[in-house]
């Protein structure tokens, strides 16, 4: 299989010494490119370095997520990591309310800022949203707006990690963006996520681990990495009634088209 990881945070195998042989893993379970986010100043400098020592394998994101809200962002810096080769887009961004409802106005300036700046960079997005999809929708509407009015032909971006309903999948969709999903489809009270994930267009789909969290059955309790993407492609190809190497080439296309990497082969 040619599998694609497109959301995987690397950071405690590279601060335990391990990403060597968690790669190495990922490798032997078919998994042919991850996508590594960063979120702030220090994991996005991570992010860069490892996409510089392992470019067969691996490409980037960079961003500023909802936690980094009321910090003063460096964005000079953020805009010298996105010219770097392998960085392929701006992320994670997003809204929590959640855990995070009181920020939720610095939460809103920031992601504003970060879309504009993706949008500057012609870079998609790659987006995390909980307890926000009104807000969530609203912003990401009117950039992939933006997006198409400047020329656009690939997707916007991607609302990754997707544990929504059908409305918000639906209008996602209706707006351009990818939606990802991760082994939280895999879990025994994820019927009606499977279910939506049953909906989404072809052209739409894409499948990630979010490491080191959110492992998939049967891995649960363990550390998630990258390799466990196969099983989130299994859950997947079973719930769409199609084989797993269809789903695998399918999601891989899909990933090497919203990251404009080459002709989305």
């Amino acid at each position: 299989m040619n599998l694609f990881d497109t959301h995987a945070h690397l950071d405690g195998f590279v601060a335990d010494g391990t990403v060597e042989a968690v790669l190495d893993r990922a490798r032997a379970a078919g998994v042919e490119s991850v996508c590594v986010v960063g979120s702030s100043a220090v994991s996005n400098e991570l992010v860069a370095d490892l996409v510089r020592a392992r470019p067969e394998m691996l490409v980037g994101a960079a961003g500023l997520d909802r936690d980094q809200a009321e910090l003063s962002p460096d964005m000079e810096r953020l805009a010298e990591l996105l010219e770097g080769a392998g960085m392929v887009a701006v992320g994670e961004i997003g809204l929590d309310y959640h855990y995070s409802g009181g920020t939720a106005g610095a939460q809103r300036g920031l992601f504003g800022r970060m879309l504009e700046f993706a949008l500057e960079r012609r870079k998609p997005v790659i987006v995390h949203s909980r307890e926000a999809d009104d807000d969530t929708l609203a912003m990401l509407s009117e950039f992939a707006d933006a997006w198409r009015g400047r020329g656009g032909a690939s997707p916007p971006g991607i609302l990754h990690c997707f544990t929504g309903g059908a409305e918000f999948a639906e209008r996602l969709v209706a707006a351009g963006l990818m939606i990802s999903f991760s082994g939280i489809v895999s879990f025994n009270n994820a019927g009606p996520l499977r279910e939506v994930a049953r909906r989404i267009p072809d052209e739409r789909l894409l499948i990630e681990t979010d490491c080191p969290y959110l492992a998939p059955k049967p891995y649960r309790g363990r550390v998630n990495e990258p390799a466990y993407v196969a099983r989130v492609a299994e859950v997947l190809a079973e719930t769409r009634g199609v084989r797993v190497e269809e789903l695998a080439a399918l999601t891989r296309a899909n990933a090497r088209r919203v990251f404009q990497l080459e002709d989305g082969s």
